[in-house]
């Protein structure tokens, strides 16, 4: 919906020949790729993780056998890196010259209003991996992505049918930051900083499940609504043209709480484009 011109094979990539996409699409220079993350994140919590999603990661080998992309980045969660394969994911790309650096990076620091640490691993065919001195941006707060046009339902905080845990959240936040001032209470997931945030500091990381709502006094007493998808959307750096397929609120949720911040990716990609052009012009 959003790259009309783009050629797109939906279906199970582990069923997907590389030599089908060379013959469709010609030289790749760069491959971008973002495996299954789940069963890395620390937000599964103690539940089982599967090794079969892990081993996605592992088709990132098989396309640069076959494509030998110039470039490769791949992208994950920072628990990515214990992984008990991840020395061989390495490995097998060194193996076929690839050059390796591995970097951290946090939207905040590029201008999203989202505090997302995200392991990216960059792979070069074409010289030294130097991709220090990002072009960094000024912070965000959480406050920015609010949408204060929008109508949107509320219900009151203080409720017989809220649970315990959520009136705890609240009631630190309130306790901290007084009777009259907007916060953000955070749901499911692991949070061990009280389980709400002031909407001076960026928005926490945005996750496949609906887990940010805003806490506002009112006349009749605190209220809350959940963020919308579109709040969200600005959280994750995506810009207003971004089209959202049809479908529920969940899926809407889940899509962005799996995306890439696009301003990361996108200073990603332009530094391994002028990298690029400048072993280009000394013959690399």
């Amino acid at each position: 919906m959003n790259f009309p011109e783009a050629r797109l094979y939906e279906c199970d990539l582990r069923e997907l020949s590389p030599r089908s996409i060379r013959r469709d699409l010609g030289r790749i220079d760069l491959l971008l790729a973002s495996p299954e993350c789940t069963n890395h994140t620390c937000a599964k919590g103690s539940a089982p993780r599967s090794e079969e999603s892990k081993e996605t990661a592992l088709e990132v080998i098989r396309f640069a056998r076959t494509l030998l992309p110039s470039w490769i980045i791949l992208e994950n969660v920072v628990h990515m890196r214990p992984w008990k394969r991840f020395p061989e994911l390495r490995s097998e790309l060194q193996s076929m010259g690839y050059t390796i650096k591995e970097t951290v990076l946090d939207s905040a620091e590029f201008g999203v209003p989202q505090r997302r640490r995200r392991l990216f691993m960059v792979a070069s065919l074409v010289g030294d991996v130097l991709i220090e001195n990002l072009p960094l941006r000024q912070t965000k707060a959480a406050l920015t992505i609010l949408d204060q046009n929008g109508v949107w339902p509320t219900t009151p905080l203080f409720s017989d049918r809220r649970a315990s845990g959520t009136l705890e959240r609240a009631s630190r936040a309130i306790d901290t930051l007084g009777p009259r001032s907007p916060f953000l209470l955070v749901y499911y997931g692991t949070d061990g900083s009280g389980g709400w945030q002031s909407l001076d500091q960026p928005l926490r990381t945005v996750t496949t499940v609906d887990r940010f709502a805003l806490v506002q006094p009112s006349r009749a007493g605190h209220i809350m609504r959940m963020l919308q998808p579109s709040e969200l959307r600005r959280a994750m750096g995506f810009p207003r043209s971004y089209r959202f397929p049809d479908g529920t609120r969940r899926n809407k949720v889940k899509l962005l709480g799996n995306a890439v911040c696009p301003p990361v990716m996108r200073a990603l990609v332009s530094k391994v484009f002028q990298l690029d052009m400048s072993a280009s012009r000394l013959g690399g």
